[in-house]
């Protein structure tokens, strides 16, 4: 990985466009700390050593969602949008032929995208001035700018407060929208995936300062916790790198045919399955679903529930074991929904049928849209449980801490490390692609 960035150093039109997309990074995380107007966060709103929405939009944003800066609500809105649109794609026509209409559809698409963006944005920067208006410091301070005694404006000056609040967050999303469309066209990556992969980058510092503090608390158990701990980690880096590379090949042999004097056909390929093939959105949409009740109960005041509401959404926090298991049926349900979509096994049979093609052994039609199923039944199956590995080992990790008396909590979870490594990865492959078009040799050569 190190050479690859160094040999695309040398390269000037590479290293113009690794330099960009430094600058973009660069002036997101500038944003990241600029505070909204009128709002005073001096202490983080999202509750330490809890699952809720909360933290995963503030480990989406790099912390910026904690303390209510300009990019707060960072590629969120947009990520949401996109596999809002994604699904409608299958269930709507008129989205559905607009993806078929080739460069031209994909841009309606996109812009469709676009506006559902900024839609998406403003339902979550209002939510988000609605939870900053309920929120107290311990001290009774509020989190947003009072009057002269304390209290919270009313009247016009609310409203106002509120407009500014919420087009402010709106702006900054849309911006951030347009930072990673740049970096589509003139830098190195997938703009959005770059941004998200800054974000959660910068919170590294964070947490190896929380290990460096659970070493220096002077239990005996955490000078071995700690270092096992880290080198479980970077086994959990090589290990998403494993995963992110494995596929399973499906072998195809296509018939010779003759058209005119010439032959055309004979040769046998292979069609790639990749092990995990939905990526990390079966584990941010289960988190996504887990973190909706502990969100919820944020809003109520815990002095008014009962014992048995209490015990419901102690159900859905990570330390518990019930978490765990419902965590790991909807990663499950997820990986199938989305290979359903991604794969069709009839259009895939029915295209080799039609390229004069064939899986040997098995008969064209019928039986090899079934064998190409159960494959990716399987295929989907595996990877769908080495996801769930990689996702709960934080939450494990907890657990087996309290059982021996030493509570430790990791920000760091499963779905940081496959989103991190799967955007270094796509990063070098996409550098080392364009060094082999700038290398290639062409036929006048």
């Amino acid at each position: 990985m190190i050479s690859t960035f160094i040999n695309a150093w040398k390269i000037a039109d590479l290293r113009k466009k690794m330099l960009f997309t430094a600058l973009i990074i660069l002036i997101f995380r500038i944003g990241a700390k600029i505070p909204v107007p009128f709002t005073d966060i001096t202490q983080g709103i999202v509750p330490e050593n809890t699952e809720s929405f909360m933290s995963f939009l503030n480990m989406m944003s790099g912390d910026a969602f904690n303390y209510g800066t300009l990019f707060a609500l960072s590629v969120t809105p947009y990520i949401n949008s996109s596999i809002i649109i994604q699904l409608l794609t299958v269930a709507i026509p008129a989205l559905e032929k607009l993806s078929k209409e080739g460069e031209e559809g994909r841009k309606k698409i996109a812009t469709i995208t676009r506006y559902t963006t900024i839609a998406l944005a403003l339902l979550q920067s209002t939510a988000y001035f609605i939870y900053l208006r309920s929120l107290q410091t311990d001290d009774g301070k509020y989190y947003i700018v009072t009057d002269a005694n304390g209290e919270l404006f009313t009247g016009f000056s609310a409203v106002l407060q509120a407009l500014v609040i919420i087009l402010v967050l709106t702006a900054g999303s849309s911006l951030i929208m347009w930072l990673g469309e740049q970096i589509n066209e003139k830098g190195i990556g997938n703009g959005i995936s770059m941004i998200l992969f800054a974000g959660i980058v910068a919170r590294l510092p964070d947490i190896c300062k929380v290990l460096y503090e659970y070493m220096d608390i002077g239990k005996g158990a955490y000078y071995a916790l700690v270092p096992i701990v880290v080198i479980l980690l970077l086994a959990m880096v090589a290990f998403v790198v494993w995963m992110d590379n494995a596929e399973r090949r499906i072998p195809v042999q296509y018939a010779k045919r003759v058209v005119g004097r010439k032959m055309y056909g004979g040769q046998s390929t292979h069609i790639p399955i990749k092990v995990n093939m939905s990526g990390v959105l079966p584990v941010i949409f289960a988190s996504s679903i887990l973190s909706i009740p502990p969100t919820v109960q944020m809003f109520m005041d815990a002095t008014k529930m009962k014992d048995s509401t209490k015990a419901f959404f102690a159900i859905f926090q990570s330390t518990h074991w019930a978490y765990a298991i419902m965590y790991f049926f909807l990663i499950l349900f997820f990986a199938y929904f989305y290979a359903s979509i991604q794969y069709n096994a009839v259009e895939m049979a029915n295209n080799i049928r039609k390229n004069s093609g064939m899986i040997p052994g098995i008969r064209p039609g019928k039986s090899t849209a079934d064998y190409i199923q159960k494959i990716l039944n399987r295929i989907t199956l595996l990877g769908a449980l080495l996801l769930s590995v990689v996702a709960l080992f934080p939450n494990l990790l907890t657990l087996f801490s309290q059982l021996i008396q030493h509570p430790m909590y990791i920000s760091l979870g499963g779905t940081s490390i496959i989103i991190v490594v799967g955007v270094a990865l796509e990063t070098v492959k996409s550098l080392e692609s364009q060094m082999m078009m700038r290398h290639y040799k062409g036929f006048l050569d």
